[in-house]
């Protein structure tokens, strides 16, 4: 071969005395040949695909800039160079034979420059115009034509220059290549790409500017002058918006989904056959399948032969997700495996090249270039290693956040199909918790997925490179670490298990805690907190005592991993040694191996993590998995088929709630004309919602069909609002037509609402319509229904909620005959008795089939129930006990109407702000609006300027972003406070034991290392031996012990923070007062107990022990290396600063990001919440495309604040990491320099220590920032746990015993104001109620009604005046002694979960016996004992699985269990049908006979019989007298009673 080469050239290829000698070069064949031909052979192979975008692409070519042009110039220019050479040999062949070389390397360069200059035009067709290919080219031709270079100027200065021409062109040519080189630096954006690149640089930039972050820079620094906003984080790639993500994924998983259900179909059939199919018999009642669903989520372990109820949620289609996932991610995977391996081959160049640096120092007659090579070498390999590294983590990360985008997407997607069945599998809150815990996971597992392979290889390498060094004496430190592994195993099995039943506790916390904010009116209102409180300590102390354990558990293993590195090399060593006496152990074989075994640390921690987190992503897959195979609506039995003359038909349908559960509708039989107003009557419980919840199809089919023809609009019973302004929530995405709008909010009373709010129909409204009366929320559900002008209306009691006034003038207006709606199908769900003589039809349902149907008139002549109860209620002039009577009977056949699983459960808005829903949305909606909505800003300024709550929001948001650098110390020493100054002494001391003993452990080594030169030719002496072996011993043992002392100290003294710091916010948040519930979205403060609190405990302790680790390790190495090479003391200064400067830029915009990453994170969750809230009327109205589109918008600009925070940690980890390989530089060069003076030791020890200071820097950055960025959940609990308390519950004023005995309330010239910005709700109220006196109170929305109950209850506190009850001033007493002596029955009913024992008795204080009587009185008695767990019967969330009316008896039955004297009613009776309103009204009247009861009323017939009636106007009491006398007068009340239909004759009667 070498002489076929030398032939080629003419002259000696290769000798290897050459390079023997102080001032070696390489022969000249070799550079024209190898050195000429590795560059161009790399060109080759990769530049022709580089030509591909100009043979396939339609696009245009983007326009010439000047960059090109100078890159075309000179590349043309290097052509010309290079036809100059071929000339040259053309003219030199005739004086005489010229070597075939001469030829051949101009011509390949022509050719390869023709390339080049095809290449740099084909590149004018992409968005980025610079080729990665050349650059590299670049760089290798550059860096082989470097040795011609030297060699030809060292030829030059000793003689003069034979060859003159060929010497200029080969300085020209490198001259131009390290020209283009540079200008290749530079990214070419060509004008018409300059707006993209401006959205998003990293599409423009160049090759060099996007393997070192360069183009991040800019972000950086603007992140350094002033607070990132969200508009200055830059769009992402279209390949990375969730829109395309979500595509493929969803079209990968539909593959992968049908393989697995398959599957599941052969498993079934196998267990069939196993169990040879008995029949099961499933005697269980639908309340108790229920449970056991319940159950079922609680308790995945449970026993065979449960009954098959339990079934569904046990088998799903398995296995299909993560291969969905690597298909759909495949790309990304395979580039980050390239990487990797590239990585992982040089991390063994290190070691090796550090051996021969060694033997250069050791060696007296080595050569000085060979020394500056190895420095030179090194310093290449780390930089490379750096870069490849970082361009892997980029991609793992992009795949991470990848990973969750498709997930959430799929689960959102997924909630808006999925059916009734399955969605009560899971509630809002579980839901929530699978995109936020469980699509992190997957997410923290794609960090890292490739240690899975990477790890073993790395592990087998070293060990391979390690027997070359030590021989089979590894053997002793391989088992060392094979013995560890299965420790280690153990430990991490059981930290699954306590993590798990952790992860139970959690949830229940949360779950009580979101149950707690979403009831804490009630609670406040009966004094409950202590109890509830209660039940959360419980659940926290059984939380800490897991925590604490996982703690211990962690800290051994950390024990574990630190001796493994230790105890390896010590039992290598000490085999080596001990097992022959010729074995010295010297110092290049001491250095390579530790630095082989710190190769070996990483793989080895990691791999645990790696395999842990796995663990954890595998049930997450199962939760994924269960919840994304689940059933999807079955709309099957909505037909939409043209039949003349029917709107609706129904045909024998029958419907259920559950696929085998009792039908919850029967046989219906219904044909509904277009055009017609049909009105569906019937008891509480007898099926009604359920009638409508089959229409929409939100049922299971049993049999028969339902025929619908045209669109649908809906109202549902409990109006669903969304979180945007009161105009979109009409307008519903529907396209805007001002005059309809105009119509419409005319028709539905809206107008005069509209005056009151503050910025008009631009006013923001709040989470679940907070800040609107549930009167206005109704309306406005109703607006939107009338506004979609579809065919049919379905309208579910929508009438309830509105004073009787209003109810009328929305029948006139809109629903009746001559309403806006005259023209449409509608069938109106309804209690009220007034409007039906004007419907055309009426349907009367019990227990879910239709009792009998037809108009008022037949109806009323068929003498059936519905005459019955028309007469009843028609006109209620009968006596008392007759009513009574006839209301038990009906009342009869409400007992087995359908458990009363209520659709209302489905719609229920109180559940949705569940665990993780953050308010905060409303606020960042209005951050983000400046980017997002086309509202005008003056609309949206005069909202801002007359909504003190939106400012005072606002403000919160903005004083987070500004508490950054100060604040941050006293948090850090806050939660030092928690942990105990004691325990965080104690800890820093065990650290600071461990790494002096670590430095000690080091030095030793490197002077034992030394003996191998003291004693060269004599025999080692063993006393000398063994002492070595047994000091090097002892002090890694020490080192271990103390890390062990510490960490187990830090596990105490961090729990104890977290105990601390859960008990004050909890207790604190407990005593807040109303106001600060109504102004704070409940989201905002569960996040506080949810996300906060899991950081505290889990997050901050993590990363406090790994920075003071980091730190330690540091501050030893260098004290290592200043030891061997004091000058470096002198280097460590300009890289300390630089070091430094880049960290503040970093960690400013890193914290920012972050704030960013959380802020634009919460409306995600929040429109996720509101969807599954509102999905019955999302899916009615036919708006799941629009509401994904809206999921993806957010999830985009969530997104985009991840991945701009992703690559600002590769942009700073490329800049220390180039610090770190600085320090390596210097630390070899200086070692270098100082050859004579070293010993081989002390330079082994320095440079291997400075080989492991790279990752030890950019862990420090990772984890100081880590840690500054977790310490802010300190700042947010703590910001909550010095909230102003309301006044003290128990005061030293305690109220005489049995107070208020006779119960009379006086008003002293009363005032009071919501919030000290907001004018007066009660301006001066004075009046006297006797005792045992029955007053009504009534007035128009916002007369001051609800004002005057909260006040009694001294919820709002007076801003003027008092009120006397039983001479007894209620400012002066505690608040729960006055709490507890009141009763009230709320607007909403509300129920906690637990038992209904627990909901009518929070503490225990009454027998059964009493709780039966309240029961009995309630109306309830029968009920629950038709249950077969009675009192202790469970109350899902909310209640929901109790209709309405049930919830609104229990509340009675709550108060009837009080009896205290004095009774408030407040508009109890908005959601209930008659029926129940009669019970209701019937017990008070008989059983609070002596007590003193005020009735806050919309219906005025349940007040016409009180003693007195007060009417308020704008906070002030305008009439109040006996009602007669008020009929008689002519005032407010009688015009309010005439539209009410009441007439003075009726009055007498009563």
């Amino acid at each position: 071969m070498s002489a076929a080469l030398e032939k080629f050239c003419g002259s000696v290829f290769w000798n290897d005395s050459y390079l023997a000698r102080p001032d070696a070069d390489l022969p000249v064949c070799f550079q024209l040949t190898v050195l000429v031909w590795i560059p161009l052979g790399f060109f080759w192979i990769l530049a022709p695909w580089q030509l591909l975008p100009m043979c396939k692409s339609r696009a245009k070519k983007s326009s010439v800039t000047k960059l090109y042009i100078i890159k075309q110039v000179l590349a043309t220019l290097l052509m010309l160079t290079a036809v100059a050479e071929l000339a040259l040999a053309f003219v030199d062949a005739e004086q005489g034979a010229v070597p075939a070389v001469q030829y051949t390397n101009p011509s390949l360069y022509i050719a390869t420059w023709i390339m080049v200059l095809l290449v740099q035009d084909a590149r004018r067709f992409c968005l980025c115009r610079d080729s990665g290919v050349l650059f590299c080219f670049w760089i290798l031709t550059l860096l082989c034509g470097i040795l011609p270079f030297q060699s030809l100027v060292r030829k030059a200065l000793q003689e003069p220059i034979s060859d003159l021409p060929r010497f200029i062109l080969f300085f020209i040519s490198y001259g131009l290549q390290l020209l283009l080189f540079l200008v290749s630096g530079f990214s070419d954006i060509a004008p018409e790409t300059k707006e993209i690149g401006k959205k998003n640089p990293e599409v423009t930039a160049s090759f060099l500017s996007s393997i070192t972050f360069q183009w991040y820079s800019s972000m950086v620094f603007k992140g350094y002058r002033k607070p990132l906003e969200i508009e200055d984080v830059w769009e992402l790639k279209d390949k990375d918006k969730t829109k395309a993500l979500y595509t493929a994924f969803e079209k990968n998983m539909k593959t992968a989904m049908q393989k697995a259900r398959a599957e599941l179909e052969k498993r079934k059939r196998k267990k069939r056959r196993q169990e040879g199919d008995p029949a099961h018999g499933n005697s269980m009642s639908k309340a108790q399948s229920q449970d056991i669903l319940v159950l079922e989520e609680k308790q995945p372990k449970k026993k065979k032969g449960d009954s098959e109820d339990s079934g569904p949620p046990k088998d799903y289609p398995r296995g299909w997700l993560m291969k969905t996932l690597v298909k759909t991610f495949q790309q990304n995977l395979l580039l980050a495996v390239a990487f990797k391996v590239v990585h992982d081959a040089l991390v063994f160049v290190s070691p090796q090249l550090l051996k021969l640096l060694i033997a250069f120092v050791s060696d007296e007659d080595s050569f000085a270039w060979q020394g500056y090579l190895y420095a030179i070498l090194l310093f290449l390999t780390a930089v490379i290693q750096s870069l490849c590294l970082q361009q892997h983590f980029s991609l793992c990360f992009q795949l991470g956040i990848n990973v969750r985008a498709s997930l959430i997407a799929a689960i959102y997607k997924k909630s808006l199909t999925m059916s009734g069945a399955t969605r009560k599998e899971s509630t809002v809150g579980e839901t929530v918790n699978l995109m936020s815990a469980d699509a992190q996971r997957f997410m923290d597992l794609a960090n890292f997925i490739h240690q899975l392979w990477s790890s073993p290889l790395q592990i087998i390498l070293s060990i391979a490179f390690l027997w070359g060094e030590l021989g089979p004496s590894v053997l002793a430190g391989i088992a060392t670490l094979v013995l560890l592994l299965p420790i280690n195993a153990f430990l991490v099995a059981k930290a699954k298990t306590i993590q798990e039943r952790n992860m139970k506790n959690k949830d229940e916390r949360m779950k009580m805690m979101t149950e707690i904010l979403n009831g804490i009116k009630i609670l406040k209102l009966f004094a409950w907190e202590p109890s509830f409180e209660k039940r959360v300590s419980e659940i926290r102390a059984r939380e800490l005592k897991n925590l604490v354990n996982f703690s211990y558990l962690q800290s051994v293993s950390v024990f574990v991993f630190t001796c493994a590195p230790f105890l390896v090399s010590l039992a290598s060593f000490a085999v080596y040694v001990l097992v022959d006496e010729n074995n010295v152990l010297d110092a290049q074989k001491a250095f390579t191996a530790i630095s082989l075994f710190n190769v070996l640390r990483f793989p080895m921690a990691t791999l645990p993590m790696v395999i842990s987190s796995l663990v954890q992503a595998n049930v997450s897959t199962a939760r994924l998995e269960r919840y994304l195979s689940g059933e999807d609506l079955d709309t099957s039995a909505i037909h939409h088929n043209p039949t003349a003359g029917s709107a609706v038909r129904f045909s024998e349908a029958t419907f259920a709630w559950e696929q085998d559960g009792n039908a919850a509708i029967r046989d219906v039989t219904l044909d509904i004309t277009p055009g017609s107003l049909v009105a569906v009557v019937g008891a509480v419980g007898s099926g009604k919602s359920s009638l409508v919840s089959a229409m929409l199809g939100e049922m299971e089919n049993i049999k028969g069909y339902i025929n619908i023809q045209g669109s649908l609009a809906y109202v549902p019973q409990q109006a669903w609002i969304q979180n945007a302004t009161l105009k979109d929530n009409i307008i519903f995405g529907s396209e805007l037509d001002e005059a309809r709008y105009q119509q419409v909010l005319k028709a539905c009373a809206l107008l005069p609402d509209l005056e009151l709010l503050p910025a008009g129909d631009q006013t923001e409204i709040g989470e679940k319509g907070i800040n609107l009366s549930g009167g206005q929320k109704q309306r406005v559900s109703l607006a939107r229904a009338v506004y979609s002008n579809a065919d049919i209306y379905i309208l579910d009691d929508p009438l309830s909620a509105v004073d009787a006034h209003v109810g009328k003038y929305l029948f006139e207006h809109v629903l009746g005959p001559k309403g806006l709606l005259q023209k449409k199908t509608r069938i109106l769900v309804t209690h009220s008795i007034s409007f039906l003589p004007q419907v055309d039809n009426i349907v009367v349902l019990a227990a879910g089939a239709v009792s009998e149907h037809g108009s008022y008139s037949t109806l009323l002549a068929n003498k059936g129930a519905f005459s019955q109860f028309l007469n009843l209620y028609g006109n209620q002039e009968e006596d008392v006990s007759e009513e009574n009577t006839a209301a038990v009977a009906l009342a009869g056949d409400e007992e087995e109407a359908d458990e009363a699983v209520d659709p209302c459960a489905e719609e229920r808005t109180e559940d949705v702000v569940t665990m993780t829903l953050k308010r905060e949305a409303s606020i960042h909606r209005r951050k983000l609006s400046r980017s997002l909505s086309k509202k005008s800003t003056s609309s949206q300024k005069k909202a801002q300027e007359e909504h003190p709550k939106k400012l005072k929001g606002q403000q919160l948001i903005e004083k987070e972003a500004v508490e950054t650098g100060r604040v941050k110390f006293s948090m850090y020493l806050q939660y030092l406070h928690a942990v105990g100054s004691c325990f965080a002494f104690w800890i820093v001391m065990g650290y600071v034991g461990q790494y002096a003993a670590y430095v000690g452990s080091n030095l030793w080594l490197s002077d034992w290392t030394d003996d191998s030169v003291r004693y060269q030719n004599q025999t080692y002496p063993t006393q000398q031996r063994d002492l070595r072996i047994g000091v090097f011993g002892a002090l890694g043992v020490s080192q271990a012990l103390f890390l062990l002392f510490a960490t187990m100290l830090s596990a105490r003294g961090t729990v104890r923070a977290s105990r601390v710091m859960h008990q004050q916010l909890l207790s604190n948040v407990l005593r807040a007062p109303m106001s600060f519930f109504d102004t704070t979205p409940i989201g905002r403060i569960v996040n506080r107990f949810a996300k906060d609190i899991f950081t505290v405990d889990e997050t901050i302790p993590m990363s406090f022990r790994s920075w003071i680790s980091c730190f330690m390790a540091i501050i030893s190495t260098l004290i290592v290396i200043c030891l061997a090479t004091p000058f470096f003391a002198v280097i460590i200064i300009p890289l300390s600063i630089f070091y430094y400067f880049v960290l503040r830029f970093y960690v400013s915009t890193s914290r920012q990001l972050r704030r960013l990453d959380s802020v634009t994170r919460s409306p995600i969750y929040s429109h996720f919440g509101e969807t599954v809230s509102g999905l019955s009327v999302i899916r009615a109205y036919g708006h799941q495309e629009r509401f994904l589109k809206q999921n993806e918008i957010t999830m985009d600009i969530n997104q985009k604040s991840v991945y701009s925070w992703i690559v600002s940690n590769r942009w700073l980890a490329i800049r220390l990491e180039f610090v770190g390989s600085l320090v390596v530089f210097f630390s070899a060069l200086l070692a270098v320099i100082a050859k004579g003076t070293l010993e081989g030791g002390i330079v082994g020890l320095s440079v291997s220590s400075a080989l492991n200071v790279t990752q030890t820097l950019n862990w420090l950055v990772r984890t100081s920032s880590e840690l500054e960025t977790n310490i802010v959940a300190v700042e947010r609990v703590h910001e909550y746990m010095t909230v102003k308390n309301e006044a003290p519950w128990v005061t030293k004023k305690h109220p005489p015993h049995g107070w208020p005995s006779r119960g009379e309330i006086q008003f002293v010239d009363y005032k009071v104001r919501y919030r000290p910005e907001l004018d007066l709700a009660l301006q001066g109220i004075t009046c006297n109620i006797g005792s045992t006196e029955k007053v009504g109170v009534v007035g128009r929305t916002g007369a001051g009604k609800s004002s005057l109950t909260n006040c009694l209850f001294r919820v709002l506190e007076a801003a003027g005046g008092k009120i006397i009850i039983d001479d007894v001033d209620i400012a002066t007493i505690g608040l729960h002694d006055l709490r507890k002596s009141l009763t009230i029955i709320p607007q909403d009913p509300v129920l906690f979960t637990g038992t209904l024992r627990m909901n009518l008795d929070p503490f225990d204080q009454y027998s059964d016996e009493e709780v039966w009587k309240a029961l009995e009185l309630a109306h309830l008695k029968t009920y629950v004992q038709s249950l077969p767990e009675r009192l202790l019967h469970l109350v899902s969330e909310a209640g929901e699985n109790l209709s309405v009316g049930q919830r609104q008896l229990v509340c009675l039955a709550r108060a009837l269990l009080r009896k205290a004297k004095i009774l408030i009613l407040d508009e109890a009776t908005a959601a209930v049908d008659l029926e129940t309103d009669h019970l209701i009204q019937t017990t008070i009247r008989s059983v609070f006979a002596d007590c003193t009861v005020l009735t806050i009323a919309h219906r005025l017939h349940t007040i016409m019989d009180s003693n007195r009636v007060m009417v308020l106007h704008a906070g002030q009491i305008v009439e109040f007298d006996s009602p007669e006398q008020l009929l008689m007068k002519q005032g407010i009340f009688s015009a309010m009673a005439k539209d009410a239909g009441i007439t003075a004759a009726e009055t007498t009667a009563l």
